[in-house]
């Protein structure tokens, strides 16, 4: 029997809901008529999953905008605090639009600036969460962005480059300029700055932000995808990995640390191999894993970024064999970069 309204839209944040069997279950008892998946992580832990959901890459708030029908946001937060900072910003986007959020790091249905009461109190009923009803208090200053919920020594990143290290449980960064600056909170990482900055022209308060791990579990990886295609080049830009990728991806060159394990994490399940370029200032916002067929290179006396682009401004731009190609960016590398990775031998094993 469908408890919620029949046009009922679940919108789910961030890839733990998956993992840890949240959406499987909110499906079974709530039978909502769509769900859709915001963020791009979240999208890796749904496909592996197998469930029928849909993807949408912008923020929860901006998805739930978009929705004309009932619609609740389902995340899981570090912890129980975490999971209410993160609805509390959501709601302040939100304008006069009310929010119903569920969280179930905290087995709680928050009814945010007088949401739909009804649909929280039919949420509540049929989880078992406690209700409760607030007032965003968050206040949105022009060009400057608060990232909430950190812990101090964890991660701190802007559309998946690290731009350093919290030492408060809330950061701020400033857009000045063109430029984005470290407000208070923060422990910088000038090098991430400046890669964040260089013409990408960020909008600061759409930005993709957050701290700590972008996922705990490591990827359902499977065997080799296609041999031959076209080649993906992702530099420090992570996120932006789905929205480029060709129907016909063979592999990724992907620059810089973390911006290779990000890469590596998402194909993996693909079964697309990665190169990654890096030169060892990982900080480890996501478990390492890889398709067969990956190579990861480090550069001895270079930056990733200077080796990365050299490589990249040679990707041909119509299709290639992938293992062809590895090698002759390996022999062209030759004395520059070390191999820190190589997962060729099992990608012959899968051929």
């Amino acid at each position: 029997m469908r408890l919620l309204p029949g046009s009922a839209v679940m919108v789910v944040h961030g890839p733990e809901l998956f993992d840890k069997g949240d959406v499987a279950w909110l499906r079974d008892i709530l039978s909502p008529k769509r769900i859709v998946v915001a963020g791009v992580m979240a999208r890796t832990a749904a496909e592996e999953s197998g469930l029928p959901v849909e993807f949408d890459a912008r923020p929860p708030s901006r998805v739930i905008l978009a929705q004309d029908a009932p619609v609740f946001l389902a995340n899981r937060g570090k912890t129980k605090e975490t999971g209410e900072i993160f609805g509390n910003v959501v709601a302040s986007r939100l304008g006069d639009r009310g929010l119903v959020h569920l969280e179930c790091s905290g087995r709680i249905v928050y009814c945010w600036n007088s949401g739909n009461e009804e649909l929280a109190g039919l949420l509540s009923r049929s989880t078992g969460f406690k209700k409760k009803s607030l007032k965003s208090t968050v206040q949105h200053e022009e060009n400057v962005r608060e990232i909430r919920g950190c812990i101090p020594g964890e991660a701190v990143y802007v559309n998946g480059i690290v731009i350093g290290r919290a030492t408060a449980d809330v950061v701020t960064i400033r857009s000045k300029g063109g430029t984005i600056e470290p407000g208070s909170g923060l422990e910088p990482k000038q090098h991430g700055l400046e890669k964040l900055s260089l013409g990408r022209n960020i909008d600061i308060s759409t930005a993709w932000c957050k701290s700590g791990p972008v996922r705990l579990t490591l990827p359902r990886t499977k065997g080799r995808g296609l041999l031959a295609g076209h080649i993906l080049v992702i530099d420090h830009c992570g996120h932006e990995i789905y929205r480029k990728m060709p129907d016909d991806c063979c592999g990724v060159l992907a620059i810089g640390d973390d911006t290779t394990g990000v890469c590596g994490h998402i194909c993996a399940h693909r079964g697309i191999p990665v190169l990654g370029i890096v030169d060892g200032d990982r900080d480890g916002i996501v478990p390492s894993a890889f398709a067969p067929g990956s190579v990861v290179v480090e550069a001895l006396h270079e930056r990733d970024d200077d080796v990365g682009k050299e490589i990249g401004s040679c990707v041909p731009g119509t299709p290639v064999v992938w293992n062809a190609w590895l090698q002759e960016v390996l022999e062209y590398l030759k004395g520059r970069v070390r191999v820190v990775i190589d997962l060729r031998d099992e990608d012959a094993e899968v051929r």
